[in-house]
């Protein structure tokens, strides 16, 4: 299916190789020849169906998701701080977490690097690093929120990552680069784990890492099953405010403070 998006989003100039003859040959895309003679792809109406079906799964599957996601956010603005979804910020970590036998458990992760200038010396969180030794990172929290407090040093920067599924989960556990992303742009990163289909938690407490708290469904309610250890965050790097000031912060609904009396 993401075949399918790229070349519909595109102009349709052919990669020849053979996931395209398997699309042509499936009926789900099409060659034209412009007047100059030159060569196109596009879908047929079987594969615009193909497509138009995926993305309904997909959406279904993240129905569960965005709606806890939505509620976490909610919660947070009812306790006074100001949140964000999916919000894309990027942080410097350490390059040994790119190389070796970590780098591959990277891919298909929202964290993207690249390579910083060696003389780049950088602040993160107040503390400084070198470019030879860190690249940039881009990471993307379901949740990230902050105080409001008009006092830097108080905002206390946190991250929620939402996981409805174990399979998810666990698939998170082994991106240790994602999770350094996470911990370097907060001073605490709490897991929210949602409950299986027979109302039972998708993992326990222990199996999260120490350095993250994790926070559980249990009957409908949202339960601290172990605290997110917090560090002091002394200030907010320029690039994380401008992110934060062009994303615009999450709103919640009017009367929503009504709605749980």
């Amino acid at each position: 299916m993401r075949r399918l998006r790229e070349i519909y989003r595109s102009a349709g100039w052919p990669c020849a190789d053979m996931l395209e003859v398997e699309l042509l040959a499936a009926g789900l895309l099409e060659r034209c020849v412009g007047s100059h003679g030159h060569e196109t792809l596009r879908l047929t109406d079987a594969g615009i169906h193909a497509l138009a079906q995926a993305h309904a799964g997909n959406q279904n599957a993240r129905d569960p998701h965005e709606s806890l996601v939505k509620r976490v956010a909610d919660q947070l603005g009812r306790e006074g701080r100001l949140a964000w979804r999916g919000l894309m910020l990027r942080v410097p970590l350490p390059r040994a977490l790119f190389e070796g036998p970590s780098e591959p458990v990277v891919e298909g992760s929202p964290v993207v690097h690249e390579d910083l200038l060696p003389e780049d010396v950088l602040s993160t969180n107040g503390l400084a690093v070198s470019g030879r030794d860190h690249t940039w990172c881009m990471a993307m929290p379901d949740v990230f929120s902050i105080r409001r407090s008009s006092v830097e040093a108080y905002l206390e920067p946190v991250v929620h990552e939402i996981k409805v599924s174990r399979a998810d989960l666990l698939c998170d556990l082994r991106k240790p680069a994602k999770r350094a992303a996470y911990l370097a742009m907060a001073g605490a990163v709490w897991y929210v784990l949602s409950e299986d289909g027979k109302g039972r938690p998708i993992a326990k407490p222990e199996e999260v890492p120490p350095e993250c708290g994790v926070l559980q469904m249990e009957r409908g309610s949202l339960v601290v099953a172990r605290s997110a250890p917090r560090r002091a965050v002394e200030r907010l790097p320029f690039h994380v405010w401008m992110a934060l000031a062009q994303a615009g912060p999450h709103i919640r609904p009017e009367g929503d403070d009504q709605a749980l009396l």
